[in-house]
């Protein structure tokens, strides 16, 4: 076990997994169904500019100021010819606000050299061949009775799920995230915004 893979453990109680969790501390989850508050529409932030389709995941994301810290661990990674390729690849792309729910230290040990095994299983655990719609999802979800199971590029599944008319995504370990903007088109790909880092097996 690498140890990025222990820090990450070790910072991740058991049954709550709060570090990396997308329903952690300070991350709003949409609201249950006794709590009858409408579930506002995502929007983009206010700094970004819209994504062009005529661009690859790697440009889009170059121009987008909320996915900067993306950005970093992509090219730290050494995936960035991966996603400016002809792919195409369906990207759950954490934003900068999901980053910093990570524990502290996480992050910054992940963008190592030395660690970079393990950002690249994270990333590719954030990732699916293939163009997977909010539609396409939807479909999987009904046709499942209410959850659908996709396998990542790491080769690990991923659950999809919606919570009211949001849908959430949950690895195995328990830890979910939540598509704040989704169907952004791309030219090798599309993009679906969360506001959660997913991590995968780094055992």
């Amino acid at each position: 076990m690498t140890s990025i893979a222990k820090r990450l453990i070790a910072v991740m109680p058991v049954a709550t997994l709060i570090a990396l969790s997308a329903c952690g501390k300070g991350v709003e989850a949409p609201a249950t169904p006794s709590r009858p508050a409408p579930i506002a529409a995502p929007t983009p932030m206010p700094t970004d500019q819209p994504m062009a389709a005529s661009r690859t995941i790697l440009d889009n994301i170059a121009g987008t100021q909320s996915l900067s810290t993306l950005l970093s661990a992509i090219r730290a990674s050494g995936l960035a010819t991966t996603l400016a390729g002809p792919g195409p690849y369906t990207l759950f792309a954490p934003s900068n606000a999901a980053f910093g729910r990570l524990a502290p230290g996480v992050l910054d040990q992940l963008l190592q050299p030395t660690n970079r095994d393990s950002l690249v299983r994270l990333l590719r655990f954030h990732m699916v061949s293939g163009v997977v719609t909010v539609a396409d999802l939807q479909q999987k979800i009904a046709a499942g009775g209410g959850t659908a199971t996709i396998m990542t590029v790491q080769g690990e599944p991923l659950t999809v799920s919606m919570t009211q008319s949001v849908i959430t995504l949950t690895d195995s370990a328990g830890n979910r995230s939540y598509v704040e903007a989704g169907d952004m088109p791309q030219a090798n790909g599309v993009i679906h915004m969360v506001n959660g880092v997913l991590v995968p097996k780094l055992d």
